[in-house]
């Protein structure tokens, strides 16, 4: 096995892996069963398969990153998201904190579209691999604002 395929694999257990503990660990439970949420609320069901998806494309577009530039600028904003994406489940399912949890996914758009931005011109592959997570994240910014207005 050569280096780069080691690379994407400990990716995609890094961010598939990482996403599925930090799932299992922050579960909805019957706090989040209790909110008032808008009708474009998706079933519970839908999460797990969603993130898995969008994990195993966060996963490759980091490796694309990785082994263009190293440890460049760009590599440390797919970092930087990836760190706030597996906090906010903690920071609202977990400790309740409903506007901190917005503030984050906020933060995290903004990170998915620099990243973007940053990899456009170099690498058009890896910026179009953050697409649906920018669509899906930004559906979820929306879903957690609703929910914060509405309790």
């Amino acid at each position: 096995m050569n280096r780069s395929t080691l690379h994407l694999i400990v990716l995609l257990v890094l961010v598939v892996g990482g996403g599925w503990i930090v799932g299992a660990s922050n579960l909805p439970g019957a706090w989040y069963g209790s909110l008032h949420k808008p009708p474009f609320t998706p079933p519970n069901w839908l999460f797990p398969i969603a993130w898995t998806v969008l994990y195993i494309l966060i996963a490759i577009a980091g490796w694309r990153t990785y082994e263009r530039v190293g440890s460049g600028l760009v590599m440390q904003v797919w970092w930087a998201q990836l760190v706030l994406n597996f906090a906010w489940s903690p920071i609202f399912f977990t400790k309740h904190w409903m506007w901190v949890a917005f503030a984050v996914i906020v933060a995290i758009s903004a990170l998915i579209i620099v990243f973007i931005v940053m990899s456009w011109r170099k690498d058009r592959i890896t910026a179009l691999l953050f697409v649906p997570y920018a669509f899906w994240v930004t559906f979820a910014s929306v879903l957690n604002l609703s929910i914060n207005v509405l309790n």
